[in-house]
This record gives structure tokens, sequence and C-alpha cells, in this order.
């Protein structure tokens, strides 16, 4: 028999819809599984009861005859940058910590309404700055899987959205909410063997999330299936007035619309995307990719995207300006950390506290930021970063005149070691050069595991769509995770 744990969302929500077992023996399994797994520092904040109270409410509804809500009996994580009422929410940061919203995020209450359970607020890179989960004030949160040949060094779970990777594949969660500013749900699903979607910027409120860079945040879901992402999503999205860039559109049907048939679709291979010293298997997925493509029916091309070599500096430039703007609320006057040294006037209070309840990755964004936002260097810099972002758009939209999707690799190795680039931010930095481009133009893309590198740790392949065109990218994912077959799950050490 599986254990329930071991059940897809999909699964999940049948099953206790058709009464093979109820809301709360599901819950009180993934309560279970997160009390456990404490080694892995996934969860920031755990909420068994809360999951047992969405189950008993799932339960009793039903025993009632009601309609069940479309993630009824499902229990999630939720990262701990989504405002939870009357639960901690802190952004994995000193500076919030303690923090009890008094209100519920956009996203998190449509999940609730659905009938979905927390099961607890997952960790993450401090205000989603990092791409290994290393920068958190509670402490790093370690991958579950090991490489081969009894090498027990701690992996990064990738990042900022690394509590919702580790806990996915570590089965502590069936599914789990994430957020990509330029690749946080997109990396970390690549590094722990699971799918993860950004969609179209927009799509999903981002009122009560805290924010990193505005014009770039966006929700999404990881799940380990390309039919859980859709579910999720489903529920995710929808126009929200309390969101300024929410898109006041109807939410599709994706996972109705599901279907792997690629027939009619052609799909473009960017050059500027297989540069010089390329990981040897990571190009090797990336060509099985393309025959899978190949074979659901696509037509496959390559394509240029120019601007590409400019995506990363010029997203560097763009997302610490904007964080730096963002995180000046954090002055200890109205809420969060306060540091009030004896005899200190109001400007100590900001330094003291600022320096207090912010960690050297966050101080080192904030400070670039107000650099390339200062008097003498806003041209310079923020101006023509701006520019490129529009070269960088373009060169998207010129590219799907010929294709309707394209297929590239996630990130550009398989997880490292903790520790491995802590202390050369530019190689942390380079984990994004896959993902940042479609950030920058406000893309739909999803990541979907596609194989085992030669150490046995997880790899994979993003697919990048039109804007909008979020059933086109889960359907060609949906054809990958099709013939990849990818099964893998870490062995059970923690």
């Amino acid at each position: 028999m599986t254990e329930l744990t071991d059940l897809t969302v999909a699964e999940i929500r049948d099953g206790f819809r058709a009464g093979d077992f109820s809301a709360r023996e599901v819950a009180s399994a993934f309560n279970a599984n997160v009390a456990a797994a404490k080694a892995l520092n996934a969860f920031i904040v755990e909420t068994p009861e809360k999951a047992l109270e969405a189950a008993d409410a799932a339960d009793k509804a039903k025993a009632a005859g009601e309609a069940p809500g479309a993630l009824a009996g499902v229990p999630i994580g939720m990262k701990d940058l989504f405002c939870t009422q009357g639960v901690q929410t802190t952004a994995a940061s000193h500076m919030l910590e303690g923090f009890m919203p008094t209100y519920e995020s956009t996203v998190s209450g449509k999940l609730w309404a659905a009938g979905a359970g927390m099961l607890g607020k997952l960790n993450l890179d401090q205000f989603a700055m990092g791409s290994s989960n290393e920068t958190s004030y509670f402490g790093n949160v370690i991958s579950p899987w090991r490489r081969g040949g009894g090498d027990n060094a701690a992996l990064a779970p990738g990042g900022s959205s690394g509590g919702s990777s580790s806990a996915i594949s570590a089965r502590l969660c069936p599914a789990a909410t994430g957020t990509d500013t330029g690749g946080s749900i997109r990396q970390p699903a690549a590094f722990t063997g699971i799918s993860g979607i950004k969609p179209t910027y927009g799509r999903c409120s981002r009122w009560g999330i805290v924010a990193f860079a505005s014009s770039l945040d966006q929700a999404g879901p990881m799940a380990r299936t390309v039919r859980d992402n859709a579910i999720l999503l489903e529920v995710m999205s929808g126009f929200d007035p309390k969101d300024s860039t929410s898109l006041d559109l109807p939410v599709p049907q994706w996972e109705a619309n599901l279907s792997s048939d690629l027939r009619g679709k052609t799909v473009g291979i960017p050059k500027e995307y297989r540069p010089d010293g390329l990981n040897a298997e990571i190009s090797a997925l990336w060509d099985r990719g393309i025959e899978w493509l190949k074979d659901a029916g696509a037509n496959v091309i390559e394509v240029s995207l120019p601007h590409t070599k400019y995506a990363l500096p010029t997203y560097y430039i763009i997302a610490p300006a904007e964080a730096s703007s963002n995180l000046a609320r954090y002055d200890g006057v109205r809420y969060g950390q306060r540091d009030l040294p004896d005899g200190a006037g109001l400007q100590d209070m900001y330094a003291a506290t600022r320096a207090a309840g912010f960690g050297p990755e966050v101080k080192r964004r904030i400070m670039i930021g107000t650099y390339v936002l200062s008097a003498g260097f806003y041209d310079a810099y923020y101006t023509q970063a701006q520019k490129v972002r529009a070269l960088i758009a373009r060169d998207f939209e010129q590219a799907f005149e010929q294709c309707d999707l394209l297929l590239t690799p996630t990130a550009p190795s398989a997880s490292f070691a903790l520790g491995e680039k802590q202390a050369d931010p530019l190689a942390m930095y380079l984990n994004d050069v896959f993902t940042v481009p479609a950030s920058l133009a406000g893309l739909p893309a999803m990541a979907v595991p596609g194989g085992l590198d030669a150490a046995g740790l997880p790899i994979g392949l993003q697919i990048i769509g039109k804007a909008l065109d979020e059933q086109t990218v889960l359907n060609a994912s949906l054809a990958i995770e099709e013939r990849a077959g990818f099964a893998a799950r870490p062995d059970k050490w923690w």
C-alpha cells in the first residue's frame, strides 16, 4: 500500500473525495513527517494544529454532503514570505522575528479558502535573497539529497525557496508555495528533483508577500508533478484589486487542458544558453530534452536571444535597487526589530536596528542598490539597466514570432555543498544565469526534473513560454515529465 505521504496533490484530492482516507489521516501523516525531519531545518514554524483544523473542516463538510473545495484534504507548506494571520512571518530574518501579521496574504487566503491546510512556514534565504538557502537567520536548509559514493557532504536545496524544495522532496508536504524573483522557484526545484512554475508577472497577487524586488517578485507553486502545479496555480491565480500589478483576467482551466501532445508547436533552442564550458551532463540532458519534445510532436528550431549575456548584470542592478527601496521601511519605528542604544538619537536607532536586523547578503544588496540609485550613478547604472531589460524582453518577443516556447537548462549544475560558494558572491549569482532572463521579461517559466547526474543528484530542464501562455508551458513540461520518467527520491538519512 502506498504511504499517504507519497501521494501527489491530485491523488490526495481524488482519494479524499472517493472516501479512500480521511483528510485528518493525511494531515496527521504529514505532521508526523515534519516533526521527524528537524535535521533538514525546512520549517521555521510548524503548525500541525492548522493542518488538522483544515482537515477536520474538510471531513465535516464531506460528511454533510457539501461540495469539496479544490484543495480539500490537501495539507501544504507555506514559504515564510507570505503573511499568515496570527502566525509568525519572518522572511527568515532577525528584522521580522516575532512579527505576527494581523492579515492574510491574498495567495495564502485563496489556498485556505480552497480547503488547503497549513503544515507550517517554510525556511528561505533571508528576504528571498540567495541561491542556496544559506542566508536565513534561522540557519540553512539542508537538501535531503546526498551525493553517491559515500560523500556525506550537506548539500544546498537551492534558493530562495529552499525550505519548500527540501520539504517537498523529502515528503514533508505534497506541495508548497514559492516566490520567484530571478529563479527562486525554478532553481531549487531543479536541485531537489521536483517541479515548479513561475507564472506570468501579475498572475498571482503580491499583496501580503514580503517585498524584495517589486517589478520581479512573483508567487508560484512547487510540487512533485506538473499536474499538481497546475492544480495549485489555478487556486493561487486571479485578479486582486489590492495589488496594482495584478492582471484583471480570468483564470484558465490549466489542469483540465493538460496535454502532452505538442503537435503543431515549435520549440526554440536559444543558442546563447549553450556557453563555452557548459557542464557536460547538463548539456547532454538538454539534448535529451530536445528529443523528448520532438517525440511529443514538436518542431525544434534554433533561435537567438542576443542580449542574454547582459541579463545577469542587469538583474543585479535592478533587483538590489528595488530591494534598497523596499527594505527602507525596516527602520525600527513601526514594527519588527528595534535596537535603541543608551542615549541614542533617531539616526543612531536606524543604524543600530538595520545593522542587527539584516544579514550580510541583504546588506550587500541594499548597498549595491543604494549606490546604483544615487544621484551620480542613477543614469549610468539603473537607467541603463532598465534599457537593457527592455532589449531582453524584445529578444523574447522576436524569438516567439518563430516559436511557441523555449527549452533551456534550469541551472548550470546540480546542487553543490553548503559553504562551497558562500565566500564568492559572484559564483553564487551565476546560479541564476538561465532563470533570470525570463524573470526580467515577466514570462512564465517552469522547471521540471530530467534525470540524475553521475553523482546521483537531480538535474532539470526549463520551459519558457509566451506571456499568459502557462498552458503551453505546462503541456511541454508534462511531455518531458512523461518521457523522463523521473521517479528517483532521496535515501532517507534525516
